[in-house]
């Protein structure tokens, strides 16, 4: 089963069970300030998971495109992309955990066909210090739904992550309890942190087990939890049940909700038994692509395809959705990510323009499932392939200026001046430095800042000369 059909099988399941299939949201927020982009599934709903009445019932299901621009730095492994799907569906005051753990399980089993012996799960281990048990409500649910499918059902205290980097997987565990870093959710970040007022709850992660060669020794020894590799979670289940009083403390909500959010790119990999996303049908297409462009091989230039293929498929999508490249907010973030599939293209030996050869081939992945890809496909391209040709010419005087400081220090003034002189990011050039093994200061975001703190003070000055005008205000004599 590809990425395409579990997505609309996933909408298909749910809809069978009673789900309103919504609109995807776009990846700009409307109306809301605080977030550059839609991060999550369920980010546009939280008005309803906070007490307001959906207009399309109480169960709720869609497919919602998202983009997590702090993942930038992360793009080149086998898992982290800044653009991908999250399968969603949502119960506001109705169906609760043995509903959500069970019809979610059936989707992964039943229909996508995972093997039930590499599906393990999480809970949360309780806080007794604010009065909240340990979740053995999930933990039932979960024992009982694994002995029916004949599968180990094994309960582990874990604790935190490092508690279980140290302490690994034992035989016939399944069930694992872990701490509020990992199975809690707020608004906060953390139990501590929830926002007075607001609703609260411990979640359920499902995670796939691609076996014990593909954990890194160095993440200490497997677990869920762990970075190691050998467990990717595919799937979280929050369970809103409890409320933080003006006091602080926490007490039981007469209306909980399910806010479900599943990886479609990670159930997709794990479908095909592979650990690496970047091999589904959304996006290796363009990995080949890539392969035929430069010649080379993806098991030689694995990072460099990975984050070209992640970040033109986000640029695509931030197009389609009438973000272009500017130096400001959404336009920055999506500029640096066309900004670094050139420069990492360049690595490939791709010295001319191949934006108009491999967006199309993304566009058409998406063709049929989103008719906006389709319908603005030309334009995207033409946007897309515009802001490649005019940053090649900076590339090129960047590139040759930075390499001036071989044998030297990169401060924040030299990053400066190759931003303010050569229209060259702070970011390239702190990356492509480090790339070229050019010592970069460890203060250089400060040293930058100060500098453009310098550079405005004069700007307001010669604006104040000009309107007097004075000498210097730049008022033709």
């Amino acid at each position: 089963m590809d990425a395409h059909d579990i997505r609309n099988s996933f909408l298909t399941y749910l809809e069978e069970r009673g789900h309103t299939v919504i609109e995807r949201a776009p990846l700009v927020p409307r109306g809301d300030t605080s977030t550059l982009f839609n991060g999550s599934g369920m980010q546009s709903l939280l008005p309803y998971l906070l007490g307001q009445q959906h207009p399309a019932g109480v169960r709720l299901t869609d497919s919602q495109p998202c983009v997590r621009a702090q993942d930038i730095d992360e793009v080149g492994d086998n898992r982290h992309t800044t653009f991908f799907e999250m399968l969603g569906n949502w119960s506001l005051g109705d169906y609760f955990k043995e509903t959500q753990i069970r019809q979610f399980y059936g989707f992964l089993v039943d229909v996508v066909g995972l093997d039930p012996a590499k599906i393990y799960v999480t809970c949360f281990i309780g806080d007794p210090a604010n009065g909240i048990p340990r979740d053995d409500e999930a933990a039932s649910i979960w024992a009982a739904v694994f002995a029916e499918r004949g599968v180990s059902n094994g309960i582990a205290e874990i604790g935190s992550q490092a508690d279980g980097d140290a302490r690994g997987v034992r035989p016939g565990e399944r069930i694992f309890f872990y701490d509020g870093g990992e199975n809690w959710w707020s608004r906060g970040g953390s139990l501590e942190g929830t926002p007075i007022g607001d609703p609260c709850g411990p979640d359920s992660e499902v995670f796939y087990d691609f076996g014990a060669e593909h954990q890194d020794a160095s993440y200490g020894l497997a677990h869920p939890a762990s970075d190691g590799g050998q467990f990717m979670e595919i799937g979280n289940q929050v369970f809103m049940q409890y409320r933080r009083r003006d006091d602080g403390s926490f007490e039981e909500l007469t209306k909980r909700n399910v806010d479900f959010g599943g990886g479609l790119e990670r159930i997709a990999a794990a479908s095909i038994g592979s650990d690496d996303v970047f091999r589904i049908s959304l996006l290796w297409p363009i990995i080949e692509s890539l392969q035929e462009l430069t010649g080379r091989r993806y098991e030689d230039e694995t990072a460099a395809m990975r984050i070209i293929a992640d970040h033109l498929r986000g640029a695509t999508f931030l197009a389609v959705d009438g973000v272009r490249p500017s130096n400001k907010e959404q336009g920055y973030v999506m500029r640096r990510l066309l900004r670094r599939a050139i420069r990492f293209a360049l690595s490939l030996g791709l010295s001319e323009n191949f934006f108009s050869t491999v967006v199309p081939v993304i566009a058409d992945l998406y063709a049929s499932d989103y008719p906006e890809v389709a319908a603005s496909r030309d334009e995207v391209i033409a946007v897309l392939v515009k802001e490649e040709t005019a940053f090649r010419r900076t590339l090129t005087g960047g590139l040759r200026a930075l390499a001036e400081y071989q044998g030297s220090t990169l401060t924040g003034l030299d990053v400066f001046r190759l931003s303010d002189t050569h229209g060259f990011p702070k970011e390239l050039s702190v990356e492509e430095a480090r790339r070229l093994g050019i010592d970069v200061a460890d203060d250089w975001e400060s040293g930058f800042a100060a500098a453009l703190e310098e550079q405005r003070a004069r700007s307001r000055g010669a604006t104040r000369l000009g309107a007097a005008g004075l000498p210097g205000g730049g008022v033709p004599a």
